[in-house]
This record gives structure tokens, C-alpha cells and sequence, in this order.
């Protein structure tokens, strides 16, 4: 091959290069600007309505809560102990089950205070009869036919041993009594209305009167405490001058839904702690299906105020920004922009309280806000409402449009 044709391969393999390499640089450059433009050859809008979910702002009576974790407490909690040592013979409850006010819970060998019971009636009888003797001694020592031969002293002897015997036998009354007490001490009473825990103790023991039998919780009514703070108090206090006490909810810590409603505010504590710098809450709850349990942990749920006329919106629809809360709203042309809001506080678990920033029966994006940006053109639909499926027209459009494009691509 000669040199002249060596050298024109290597000029046109340089041209064929620069040639893919113009078209290679120039064609996204050309796509781009029309991409940038958002239409095609034929002038045709190339980006299409965003569908949304688009709710309107309602106007709405809204409770207003103050919510704390609270602790349910047994109206009564009583510790059973005897009150006479002995040698317990029985228990007479079930654990765990219900018992009622001055059931037998347990029973001591009433043997020993049956004798002192006894002993004590056995000298209120002896002194009875001494004081029916000295008693029929005095007023025969009164009467007129026998007055001649009683000496003075000797009447005032009869008379003083009448009333010896009336205290002695008062004294024999009150011992009586103290051994009746002690010999019904013996059988030890439920003094409450409530659920027997586990026994302390078996039969057989020896038991004194600090030896504990049993706990028994009273659950009907009971009782939750919880805390807030200290500047809610002002609030509270104001709302409970109302003639209506305060409702109060019990909610579950797991998954928040309500295991005990109609509880009310009973006490406000009368003092603030200061090294936490909240203050104690008691309420009240019938608790008639034993849904609350002495210890358990609940979230609490305190109506103090309801708002008339507040404008609510479902929560998802509040974004939050640099510059703070927003929304996008929908305007008439189909268009969105970002509103900002102040959010005035929840209404339930899914909506929110807007206090400045919307009207009512303004629309506002709850779902689909990721592919916005304000003056997006949006396809606004319903709540659980989907997208029409395109038409064929519109499918062969697209397909038409598409080739378009290949073709200038290539061409």
C-alpha cells in the first residue's frame, strides 16, 4: 500500500471519529432542553398531572387533652394480722378469689380464751351472789323493828358492802366483755370488700400478732395516680371548679387503645414537688370488669377543655420544614402550594388542630407530597381513590410520542 492511501485511511478513520463524537455530545444535550421545556416535537405537555390525596379542612368541636403515664392504686389495701397469738388452726379463703367484709379468713384454737371467757362469767356469778346477799343484810338492817338493835357504824358497814360487791361485779361485766373480744379474735374477719392475695402462712403455724395471714386490694372502686406539670395546674384547676368532675381515660402502654373510660378527677394533691416540678392526680374508676390492676402501669387521658369550631386535618398532611410546619394546599387552578401552619395541638391519633394558617373547606395533600414542589400541577383525588386507568387513545398516544423520540434521537 502506498503512502498516499495510508495517509487518507488515517484522515477519514480521524472524521468518522469526530462525527460519533459530535452526535454523542450534541444529542443529550438536545434531549435535555427539551425534557427542561417539558415538551416534545409536537408541543405537547411531556409531564403529567401528580395524583394526590386531597382532603378539605372541617370545622369541628375538638376535646383537649393533657395525657401523663399514671399508676393504678387499689382504693384499699389492708394487711390481715392477728390480734391474739395461738396456734392457727385453718384458713378458710381461696387465693386470688374475692372475699367479703367479715368473712372468717382464718381461725386460732380458741380454746384458751374460751376458758378465760368462761372464768370471767364464773365470777361475775360469784360476786352477784355476794352482792344479793349483802343487799338483803342491809335493808333488813333498815327496817323499823330491827333499827333498835343496829348500831350506826354497823349500817353504814352493811351499806358500804353493798356497793363493794356492786363494783366488783361491774368489774366482772367489763372482763367478761374483754374475754368475749379476745375470744372473737380468734376468728379472723375480712374488715373489707376485696380480692384475697397469696397467704403468708400455712395451718399449723404459730402465729403472733404481727405475723401476717394475707393482703387483701379492694379493686371497686379504684384508684389511678398520675403526674403533671406544674404549668398545667392553673388549667386543671379552673377546669374542675366545673359542676361536672373532670373525665378522666385509662389507656393501654402498648398500643394506646382505651381499657377503662368514665374515670373522674377526684383530687388534685396540695402541693408541687419540687424536685420534679409536677404535681399529684387522683381519679376514680367503677373498674366493673377488673380491666385495671393494682400496680399496673397506664397512660392517662385528662379532658380538661373542649374546643367549638376548631379546624382539623388529618396529621400526614403537616410536613415539617426549616422555617417550621406546612402543608400543601390545593388551589383552584390544580396547582399546590406550601402553606405554613401552626398546628394548635392532636385531635385523636390521626388529626391535628391547625390554629392559624387554613380556612375551612380549604384542600390540603395527604398522601403523595414527596413528588411535589409548589406550582406542581396535581391530579387531586379522594380518600382511597386510584388514578383512572389511561385510555387506549392515550395509550397510543404515549407509544406514538415515544417513537418521536427515538426517531429524533437517532435522526
Amino acid at each position: 500500500m502506498s503512502r498516499f492511501w495510508k495517509i487518507a485511511l488515517v484522515v477519514l478513520a480521524v472524521i468518522v471519529l469526530a462525527l460519533v463524537g459530535f452526535r454523542l455530545l450534541h444529542k443529550p444535550a438536545a434531549n435535555a432542553s427539551s425534557q427542561a421545556n417539558g415538551k416534545g416535537k409536537d408541543g405537547a405537555n411531556a409531564t403529567p398531572p401528580v395524583p394526590v390525596t386531597v382532603v378539605p379542612v372541617v370545622k369541628q368541636n375538638v376535646p383537649v387533652y393533657l395525657t401523663a403515664l399514671g399508676t393504678v392504686q387499689a382504693l384499699n389495701t389492708v394487711t390481715v394480722n392477728p390480734q391474739v397469738a395461738g396456734l392457727l388452726l385453718s384458713i378458710n379463703f381461696t387465693e386470688g378469689k374475692p372475699v367479703k367484709k367479715g368473712q372468717v379468713l382464718a381461725q386460732i384454737d380458741p380454746r384458751t380464751f374460751q376458758a378465760s371467757y368462761d372464768q370471767a362469767v364464773s365470777k361475775r356469778n360469784q360476786d352477784q351472789s355476794l352482792l344479793a346477799t349483802a343487799h338483803s343484810n342491809y335493808q333488813r338492817s333498815q327496817d323499823p323493828k330491827y333499827s333498835e338493835y343496829v348500831a350506826k357504824i354497823s349500817l353504814d358497814t352493811l351499806k358500804n358492802t353493798v356497793a363493794q360487791y356492786q363494783a366488783a361485779v361491774a368489774a366482772d361485766d367489763a372482763a367478761i366483755r374483754d374475754a368475749k373480744v379476745q375470744l372473737d379474735y380468734t376468728q379472723i374477719r375480712s374488715p373489707i370488700d376485696g380480692l384475697a392475695g397469696i397467704r403468708a402462712i400455712d395451718p399449723g403455724n404459730v402465729v403472733g400478732i404481727s405475723t401476717a395471714i394475707v393482703t387483701l386490694t379492694q379493686l371497686h372502686p379504684i384508684n389511678v395516680m398520675f403526674t403533671l406539670p406544674e404549668q398545667n395546674l392553673d388549667m386543671v384547676r379552673r377546669a374542675a371548679q366545673g359542676a361536672t368532675p373532670l373525665q378522666v381515660t385509662a389507656l393501654d402502654r402498648v398500643d394506646a387503645h382505651p381499657i377503662a373510660s368514665g374515670g373522674v378527677l377526684r383530687v388534685i394533691d396540695n402541693q408541687i414537688d419540687t424536685t420534679t416540678g409536677t404535681f399529684r392526680l387522683k381519679s376514680e374508676f367503677s373498674n366493673d370488669k377488673n380491666t385495671l390492676w393494682p400496680g399496673q402501669f397506664v397512660n392517662v387521658r385528662l379532658l380538661v377543655n373542649t374546643v367549638d369550631g376548631g379546624l382539623v386535618v388529618p396529621a400526614q398532611a403537616v410536613q415539617r420544614g426549616p422555617d417550621g410546619d406546612y402543608v400543601y394546599q390545593v388551589q383552584g387552578d390544580n396547582t399546590v402550594k406550601m402553606q405554613p401552619v401552626v398546628v394548635a395541638g392532636e385531635v385523636g391519633d390521626s388529626h391535628v388542630m391547625i390554629g392559624s394558617g387554613l380556612k375551612v373547606g380549604e384542600s390540603v395533600v395527604t398522601e403523595g407530597q414527596f413528588r411535589l414542589k409548589p406550582g406542581s400541577k396535581v391530579n387531586p383525588l379522594k380518600p382511597g381513590e386510584v388514578p383512572a386507568a389511561p385510555t387506549a387513545a392515550e395509550l397510543e398516544k404515549s407509544r406514538k410520542d415515544g417513537q418521536k423520540g427515538g426517531r429524533r434521537g437517532h435522526g
